[in-house]
Order: C-alpha cells, then structure tokens, then sequence
C-alpha cells in the first residue's frame, strides 16, 4: 500500500480540519510536545459527531456505534507510525439519543522531521467508503535551543483523580478541536509547555504573554491580555484562561510570547481562531451616534478621512470606503463605517487609535503632500501611516563615494573610507533611509528606501527588507544610474544592511 494510494482529500479550516463521507464526519487537530532527554511526540485529536453515526445494537438493550481508525505518520515514502485501531462511542439506550459529541485523544513518539500524517475513518455499520484526510506534521525540537510545544486549546481542566492520557500536571485537559468559538464560549483557555529556558536563563524569572491580535491588522485587541511569572526549567508548563465575554466577532490570533527579565522577545507563536460573539457587536459596534465619529459633521473633511484609510485598510475595507466617501448626502452611512473601521482595531478605545493615526495624517499632509496628490496617496505617506515615525532617517540629496578596483576582473567595489580618487567617484540620486527597530509580525531592524528619481520631490519606494513591501534585486544599481556593475554592493548597499 503506497501513500498516493490512499490521499484522497484535505480540506483544512485553520488549525482544523472538517471532514466528511456520507453520514461520518469528525473534527481533527494535532499538536507536538518534547520530552526533554528523550523522543518528540504528537498528540492528535478527533471530535466525532454522533448524530452522523450508524447505531447498532450491543445485545444488552443499549447501542453503540463503530468507527476504524488508521494513522499512518509518512515520512517521504516510509510509515514512520502505523496504528489501526477500532474506536467505540458511549453506548446510548435508544438510537435516538445520539445529540452528543466524543473525543479520541492518540499519542505517539515521532524523531524530528517533516511527515504526512494520513488518517482513515470507516464506520464499520456503514457501507459507504472510508474517508481518508491527510495533515502535513513539522517535529523540531533540537538540541538545547528554547522552544515551545504547540498551543492547544482547552475544553476544561479538571484535578486527575486516575492517570490517563488526557492527565498533564495534576490534571485532565480536555482539548477543545475547532478554531471556531461560539458566543456561549465566555473565556478561552489554552495550554503548551516552554522547553530548555533553563539553557538561557537558568533558574531567573521570566514572563510569558499571552494577547489576542485582530488576524487582518496584526493590531492587539485593548484589555485581552494575560502575564505570568515563571522559573527557567528545563520544562515549564503553561495553562491560562482568558475572557473574551466581550471580544466581538472576527478573525483572531492568540499570540503567546516568552520574554526574560529584560523583556526581550525569546519565544512567540500564534494560534489562529474565529469568534462569534453578535452580543458584543451589536454593543459595541451599533453605538456610533454618541461617538467622536458622529462629531465629524463636515461631510468633505469625513470624506477625505475614509479616502485617507487606505494605508491600513483591507481591499474589502477599502472598497467600502471609496464607494461611501463618492456618494453624496450618507452621512450616517460613513460616520458609522468610520466608527466601525476603529473599533475593530482598538475595540475599548477606537478613539485613542483613530487619534494617533489623525496626527501621522497631518504630518504625512504637511510633509510628502505633492501638486494634485495627497500626502497619504505617497510611497513615504502610505509608510509612515501604516508603521508610523521611523526610528531612524537618513537623508542624502547629493551622495557621493569613492570607487576603487577589488578583486576579480573589472569588478567594482565601494568603500567606506579613503579612497583612490583616481578610479573617480560613484554618485547617487538623492535618497532616503528609513529603519524601523520594530514592526508588526515581530520584526526587527527593517528598512525601507525611497529615491528621487527625477529630482521632483517625488520620492518612490525603491526596496525594502519588510515582508509584503517592494524587493528590487538590483535597487543600489538603479539609484547610482548604472555606475554600479549588476551585483555589486556599494556604500548605500552597506548602509541599507547596517540600517543607518
């Protein structure tokens, strides 16, 4: 039996997958933990519905439904796990009490790697095909290096009274598989474990954090927050529960970060979830009549500031904003849309972050506004709004350095001090440099570049090392208007790496 031979179908919700054939359906997840000392290994989970599973009689006046389960863990083209198991539900008096779900909790040892885990289910009372799922499986745990063990989401934590699989620490963690959370869900709760901090650390205090970031933004939501306190050890476990009675309805991350007394960033992993919660929107959302949106009662100044969203805004937001801010006399309309586009970026105070990006906007007006284009509509504005002030600027209008021969056949190479101006001088277009220390999606040190290239004032992005930003190959070549061989890094190269 090939592992082709049996991939048949992948369907994944986020952190999940729903799976399906005739009348079986079940929930699946999985998470990695570490064994300091020892073998990784994985823990998977399947939520089976039993309201689509064939009941038959026991022979003792109850019912009970059957399922086949196989795992396989594929590493390339050999089984590195192989268990086939037959999984009982609760036996029920009557086929008709079947309204309940049930969990099958498997561990199992897997070496480091990248594997296909293929899992088949067949109800055994059920003719219909078996369905077959597979879940790509990353297993890295090297060495001494700190890392963290999956984020899993809990149902519940109860005291062990008897050791089982669910045990961990003195208690049963029932895991909870879905990444959907329902309104009737008022806290979130979560457990992983923190591996080797004792190799960095050794026995000092460090934090973790736990926060919930709006997924489309990256932007943390106010007041969803949890911080402890913990002793490096070669194991740490961690169990939280958090409040999200009011966190309304969206697309989330649980971001979970491990810092040290310093608070520098050690650790950090995000979990993605999707919440329903329409009690909270209705009461937060609704509510724009006694907002500050509704003190924006200039239509053309409400206008410009929907048209002045675009840098942070999403293509769906954005095309929203562009419709309302064209159409006349919907007032209402666009003080709402406005109060709304704030809320779900700072949910307890909208204000606060509508005001901080008011005052980038009139900077970024006073400062990149060109003849019949807004601030905002420029490279440099459109950075400034998204990321803010940069931590660093440099500005050359009429940058030049010296050139001297290196090795190689007529190759080029810049340098930073004297230089033998026989071999003349390499002159650049004018150029800024902006450094950011820290941006969104925990990066450091990035930089963008603009250039003048026409001697207007009109500055273009050039390059920049940020995800999702522009990444011009030969950018350093372009901006010294071909002085510079293809490949070359010149002194505004090295400027750009040092980031200053």
């Amino acid at each position: 039996m090939t592992r082709k031979s049996l991939m048949l179908a992948v369907l994944l919700l986020l952190t999940s997958a729903w799976a399906s054939a005739q009348q079986l359906t079940a929930l699946f997840s999985y998470a990695t933990f570490d064994i300091p000392g020892g073998t990784p290994y994985v823990e998977t989970y399947l939520n089976f519905d039993a309201w689509n599973m064939t009941f038959v009689p026991t022979g003792d006046g109850q019912y009970r439904a059957t399922v086949e389960v196989s795992l396989v863990a594929w590493r390339d083209d050999e089984a590195a796990f192989v268990k086939k198991y037959d999984l009982e539900s609760p036996a029920i008096a009557t086929p008709e009490m079947n309204n309940f779900n049930f969990l099958d909790v498997q561990r199992f040892a897997l070496q480091n790697g990248i594997y296909t885990l293929e899992i088949t289910l067949r109800d055994k009372a059920d003719s219909g095909a078996p369905l077959v799922v597979s879940q790509k499986i990353v297993v890295n745990y090297v060495g001494k290096q700190p890392r963290l063990s999956s984020v899993q989401f809990m149902s519940a934590a109860t005291p062990t009274v008897k050791q089982n699989i669910l045990s961990r620490n003195g208690y049963d963690m029932q895991p909870y598989v879905n990444d959907f959370v329902p309104k009737q869900m008022k806290s979130l709760s979560f457990y992983y474990e923190v591996y080797h901090i004792d190799h960095e650390i050794s026995s000092r205090d460090f934090t973790t954090i736990a926060l919930i970031e709006q997924a489309e933004t990256g932007i943390k939501v106010a007041g969803m927050e949890k911080i402890s306190s913990h002793k490096g050890a070669k194991t740490v476990p961690v169990y939280e529960t958090m409040d999200i009675s009011t966190l309304p309805s969206g697309n989330y991350n649980l971001l979970v970060e491990v810092r040290n007394r310093e608070n520098d960033l050690m650790l950090f992993q995000r979990v993605p979830f999707i919440r329903s919660n329409p009690d909270a929107d209705d009461l937060t959302l609704l509510n724009y009549e006694t907002s500050f949106a509704a003190r924006i009662t200039d239509e053309n100044m409400l206008n410009y500031y929907l048209e002045a969203l675009y840098p942070v805004a999403s293509e769906v937001e954005k095309a929203e904003a562009r419709a309302l801010s064209r159409t006349p006399g919907r007032l209402g309309d666009k003080q709402n849309f406005f109060y709304r586009f704030w809320v779900a970026r700072n949910q307890l105070n909208p204000e606060s972050e509508w005001r901080t990006y008011q005052e980038r906007l009139e900077y970024v007006a006073a400062h990149f506004s060109m003849p019949k284009r807004a601030g905002y509509l420029t490279d440099r504005g459109r950075v400034y709004l998204q990321y803010g002030p940069p931590d660093f600027v440099r500005d050359e209008k009429n940058f030049v350095s010296a050139l001297r021969l290196g090795s190689g056949t007529n190759s080029q190479r810049m340098i930073t001090g004297d230089g033998d101006p026989s071999l003349g001088y390499i002159y650049y277009l004018p150029y800024q440099l902006w450094r950011y220390n820290s941006l969104p999606a925990d990066e450091s040190n990035r930089v963008f570049l603009f250039w003048d290239e026409f001697r207007n004032g009109w500055y273009a992005l050039l390059n920049s090392n940020a995800k999702g930003e522009v990444q011009e190959v030969n950018w350093e070549r372009r901006l010294s208007r071909n002085q510079l061989d293809e490949g070359v890094v010149g002194e505004v190269g090295e400027q750009f790496d040092r980031g200053r």
